[in-house]
């Protein structure tokens, strides 16, 4: 939360004036004639929709419904804490972070919990010491007895102390965050532990608050903050937390953007475009759409728990990205985007917006696509929180000439709120559904997404070698989408170096468990080497699970690393 929901829940009313705003548009516009080049030779890192995450996005009883987040690819969420009192915007509490577990593990996506949102008020209303590790106890100790529940990925201890925190009351906060730190540790020494979560990045703020959990032990393990009104900022914020980590001799942190945009913002497709855009350049491991209005509609994503708003459609073209992210470029502080090169089926993906005008998309390292190519061009318009979007608008399809892999696309009458997808595609067609699924593109949990020449698309997930418990168990999660009901043949590339038959679990949609064994392989990080299975799966998204331990699963043995899985 920020400053400016202490207002958004003051003044109900005005929130349907300010949607009202945004959807008429709010998002800058530049001069037109700005250029977004794209260059499809420069991966920079795997597809893991990363941004695709929200802050109170699910709400209890299956809120949104789950086949408005499939298609989304949802990475991750920050959720209230168990027996949550938060009641944002008058709302009764809700989002309880074990209470929405089982939705979030059946759409692949994993979670923070949120510990101060134990308290009804924002900004937090400070008890007493007593009180609050009280509810540090309570809280540690639920999650700890939900013995099903595999995908919390942290605890967020605070949230915005440069704001919340009651100095006079509570003492500093930095005092503060090694007290509660190590009291959490002492029931839980596996969950990585989340901070600081400032309302905004301050240099001189996060030095002194490194400097203190440096000194005691008590650094986050993934550190955080917001960047809620200006993705102008992101780069130079993310480069100046780099610097400073590596002036203190601090190992790098994972890290995330658990909120990011203004009221205003959230809702303008163009403008999240541009968030996207600096979000992935900057290598973040997860980023949330802020919550400014009501639970279970993945901020705002979702009207009537089943129809998809304008913005939406953004981030199903960005669920729809696979492989790698490639490098993009803008001429315009206004103008950005994001790109995905998928190898299999020599599909380039770009999402872009946020400027008016005629603009160009500009295109290099086409050359593996051919010399003539199929291009698509679609938008989707702000249409605010409470209007449907059944589908977004096909602008054109052509078909274009490559000349040394290179192509130029002008896109005229762009509006600033919108959002564009240039789809480019060979004119021979790809496949009529995606087979290959690469392990760095999945959901991981407690894994690492590792690089290998030897590797489909280059990429892999290795150390799946946890299990025994639900804080360590490891498991990847592939969200799969196939034309129709039936049994498929599973094929999945695998390396095993151990000299023995390496097993793990295969589970969809949450059925039940089966036994994958893996041959032993010459080498790790070598791949070549495939197993077959037979998968029955229902038409549309399906989840697949190869784990090394899971909720009703045994447990595998050994340690098998995963590079794709093929569905033919």
């Amino acid at each position: 939360m920020s400053r400016i929901r202490v207002l958004a829940s003051a003044l109900v009313v005005p929130l349907v004036a300010m949607a009202a705003a945004v959807t008429t548009g709010t998002a800058p516009a530049a001069a037109a004639g700005s250029t977004l080049t794209v260059d499809v030779a420069r991966p920079f890192r795997p597809v893991t929709h990363a941004a695709t995450g929200g802050l109170y996005g699910l709400a209890e009883n299956s809120r949104p419904a789950d086949s408005t987040l499939l298609p989304l690819k949802v990475n991750s969420l920050t959720q209230p804490a168990p027996g949550v009192g938060q009641r944002p915007n008058g709302q009764p509490p809700g989002g309880d972070s074990l209470l929405i577990a089982p939705q979030a593990d059946r759409v692949g996506a994993g979670q923070y919990i949120r510990m101060p949102d134990i308290y009804p008020d924002f900004p937090y209303r400070w008890v007493s010491w007593n009180d609050w590790l009280a509810k540090v106890d309570t809280m540690v100790r639920a999650r700890l007895a939900a013995t099903t529940v595999t995908n919390v990925l942290g605890w967020e201890l605070w949230n915005e102390p440069d704001y919340t925190w009651n100095t006079a009351a509570a003492g500093p906060f930095n005092d503060g965050w090694v007290r509660t730190h190590r009291a959490v540790r002492a029931l839980d020494p596996l969950t990585p532990i989340v901070g600081p979560s400032t309302a905004t990045y301050n240099r001189s703020w996060m030095q002194a608050f490194l400097t203190r959990a440096r000194d005691t032990g008590t650094l986050p393990d993934i550190i955080c903050w917001h960047e809620l009104d200006n993705p102008g900022r992101i780069a130079a914020d993310i480069a100046d937390y780099r610097n400073l980590e590596s002036s203190l001799g601090i190992s790098p942190r994972r890290l995330s953007i658990n909120e990011y945009a203004a009221p205003a913002e959230v809702d303008v497709p163009g403008r999240i475009a541009s968030y996207v855009a600096k979000l992935e350049r900057g290598g973040v491991e997860s980023a949330h759409r802020a919550f400014w209005y009501e639970y279970g509609t993945m901020n705002g994503l979702v009207v009537n728990n089943s129809q998809p708003t304008g913005t939406w459609w953004l981030y199903k073209w960005y669920g729809d990205m696979a492989g790698s992210m490639v490098t993009t470029t803008t001429s315009s502080t206004a103008l950005d985007g994001f790109a995905a090169y998928d190898a299999t089926r020599r599909t380039v993906n770009v999402v872009f917006g946020n400027e008016a005008g005629t603009n160009t998309v500009n295109l290099t390292g086409l050359g593996a696509l051919g010399s003539s190519v199929r291009v698509t061009l679609l938008s989707t318009p702000s249409s605010g929180r409470f209007t449907a979007v059944t589908a977004p608008t096909t602008l054109s399809t052509t078909t274009r000439t490559v000349t040394n892999g290179q192509l130029s696309v002008s896109v005229p009458n762009m509006a600033a709120t919108s959002a564009y997808q240039l789809l480019v595609e060979p004119v021979s067609g790809v496949p009529a559904y995606q087979q290959r699924y690469e392990a760095e593109n999945a959901s991981v949990f407690r894994a690492q997404r590792l690089t290998s020449s030897s590797a489909s698309g280059g990429g892999y997930v290795g150390r799946i070698d946890n299990s025994g418990t639900p804080r360590t168990d490891s498991y990847v999660d592939f969200v799969v989408n196939v034309p129709a009901a039936r049994a498929y043949t599973m094929t999945i590339g695998y390396a095993n170096a151990t000299g023995a038959t390496a097993t793990q679990g295969l589970a969809y949609n949450g059925g039940a468990w089966t036994t994958v064994s893996y041959p032993p392989t010459s080498a790790w990080g070598q791949f070549g080497a495939t197993v077959s299975t037979t998968v029955s799966l229902r038409a549309g998204y399906n989840v697949i699970r190869l784990a090394k331990g899971s909720p009703y699963f045994a447990g595998g043995t050994g340690y098998a690393e995963l590079d794709y899985i093929q569905l033919i």
